[in-house]
């Protein structure tokens, strides 16, 4: 019975929008219900959850992307509205603006390079490596990084969530280790490799910590979209 009515509940994007909402208000819950441990993100609950879902209704992926993308359109003035927190923040930003700048063009080059290196080394193809180069960058910017170089758009989306929720205990580790506890250099981290789920993470630290994270992630999406596509095309892969 349910099989014969997806194809009217597809022609329309209210299934797909209804699913991702249902999923991420479920996660939420259940995030908030175990302590909001930092190892395992709302997004990361609602994600698996919806996968299920999609089994289970036989739904194929590529349906439901096409109905979420009514979604995705909203990713970018997700993204401008966390303008606000960086303005607010601007005499701690200005502070150290010169360590920032310095480790920018480090940081945002080895989190697409080492990801490369390791697929490469594995055997790779072109496709995959050209879906996971853009892995640290915010949805909106890595969504047309990739279309760019060629990618698919999926896979990308795949290495979004695993970096994403990677990220948080990794950063969290190496501050301990290290002995961080300035607020604006774990933010900073979070934001400059975990995209969006770090920034997240980052406004539960505190607003300070929230406002780096933007910053990381705003200045890696416009460093790694301006030079990216140029590398990739500079190095060749995938002229064969």
């Amino acid at each position: 019975m349910l099989t014969n009515l997806l194809p009217t509940l597809t022609a329309t994007p209210l299934l797909a929008i209804g699913l991702t909402l249902a999923a991420y208000l479920v996660g939420s819950a259940v995030f908030i219900r175990l302590g909001k441990p930092s190892w395992l993100p709302a997004i990361l609950i609602a994600a698996l959850l919806l996968a299920a879902i999609l089994a289970l209704l036989g739904l194929p992926y590529a349906t439901y992307q096409q109905g979420a993308t009514w979604l995705t359109v909203l990713l970018g003035p997700a993204t401008v509205a966390l303008g606000m927190p960086l303005y607010q923040q601007l005499p701690h930003i200005h502070e150290l603006w010169r360590p920032l700048a310095a480790c920018l063009p480090i940081a945002a080059a080895l989190a697409a390079c080492y990801a490369l290196g390791i697929a490469w080394l594995l055997g790779a193809s072109p496709d995959i490596l050209a879906s996971i180069a853009a892995k640290s960058v915010t949805a909106p910017i890595a969504i047309g990084i990739t279309e760019q170089l060629g990618g698919n758009v999926a896979l990308l989306m795949g290495s979004l969530l695993v970096t994403g929720v990677l990220t948080i205990p990794f950063v969290s580790l190496a501050a301990r280790l290290l002995r961080i506890n300035d607020e604006r250099i774990i933010g900073f981290a979070l934001g400059l490799n975990g995209h969006a789920i770090g920034t997240v993470r980052a406004f539960d630290i505190s607003p300070t910590a929230g406002a780096f994270a933007s910053l990381g992630m705003s200045l890696t999406g416009i460093f790694t979209a301006l030079l990216l596509p140029l590398a990739w095309r500079l190095v060749g892969i995938g002229a064969g």
